[in-house]
């Protein structure tokens, strides 16, 4: 029982995440529900896309109050993975249990990778900069350099439009095979070929992972059958560091955030590796 009483306080760990950064704390579900709660790999999949879905959809009212949501974006993003959705359930269905959470790990460990990256990335980048009067000193004035904020406008072209059908059939796939929101995928999809502003991007990334969980859950309509006592207060948990999460987003140094969490992934996957390994 202490187990699942640890499992449901992470919970908030799970939530924090997804409220604050778009993604990433759904591939923290998973290994939360297997390894500390106990249930078999399967179950937890179905779990994590009730819970991830439901706590999604109290981020994206934060979000909406805040502007950064784009809908018709998001909603559009999400339908469009239905097939990939369907695909990745059948191979659930199919696949060894040991084999879903070896092919997991490579994921979390991918997914905390591209999260370190694009913050350093980000970080590399070089800023135009803008000089503004600061002060007047004998008839001179001084002046003080400060970047100048951009934001990147994507003509849709038609490789763009290819890039993102591709990128959202692979979340679907992701989402209906692992139990995942995607939001590590969506966020840059949307920044890098949609030209979102990164708010907007983490706002607009919840919507897709709410229409990818319903569509991967009512696919596994008849798989519903792991442990309530469990999920249900897993849920709660999860609900609200979504709502937490969403809230301190604009109070909170993100690359900071993003750098401490990926780094968190990193120790899950190896550790979810490990244990797959060694049969723990």
């Amino acid at each position: 029982m202490s187990g699942e009483i640890i499992a449901i306080v992470l919970g908030l760990l799970v939530g924090g995440s997804l409220g604050a950064l778009g993604g990433g704390g759904s591939t923290l579900a998973v290994p939360i529900l297997v390894f500390v709660a106990g249930m078999q790999a399967q179950d937890a999949t179905t779990a994590s896309l009730l819970v991830v879905g439901i706590a999604s959809a109290f981020g994206v009212v934060g979000h909406f109050r805040n502007s950064n949501v784009r809908l018709g974006a998001g909603i559009a993003f999400g339908l469009a993975g239905v097939f990939g959705s369907r695909v990745g359930m059948l191979i659930n269905r199919q696949i060894d249990e040991q084999v879903l959470l070896g092919a997991f790990a490579v994921l979390i460990l991918f997914v905390a990778v591209r999260m370190y990256q694009s913050v350093s990335a980000k970080s590399a980048k070089s800023v135009e900069i803008e000089l503004v009067p600061d002060a007047e000193v004998g008839g001179a004035t001084l002046v003080a350099a400060r970047p100048i904020a951009k934001r990147t406008r994507h003509h849709l072209s038609i490789a763009a439009l290819s890039k993102l059908a591709v990128a959202a059939t692979a979340v679907g796939l992701l989402t209906g095979l692992f139990g995942v929101g995607g939001g590590f995928a969506v966020v840059p999809a949307l920044t890098l070929l949609l030209g979102f502003p990164a708010k907007e991007a983490i706002g607009t990334s919840l919507v897709v992972i709410v229409i990818n969980a319903a569509m991967a859950l009512a696919m596994r309509s008849g798989d519903l059958g792991f442990d309530w006592a469990v999920v249900v207060p897993f849920l709660v948990t999860v609900t609200i560091g979504v709502v937490v999460g969403a809230r301190v987003t604009a109070d909170v140094d993100a690359d900071r955030l993003t750098r401490s969490f990926a780094l968190m992934l990193g120790v899950v996957g190896i550790y979810t590796a490990a244990s797959t390994v060694l049969g723990v």
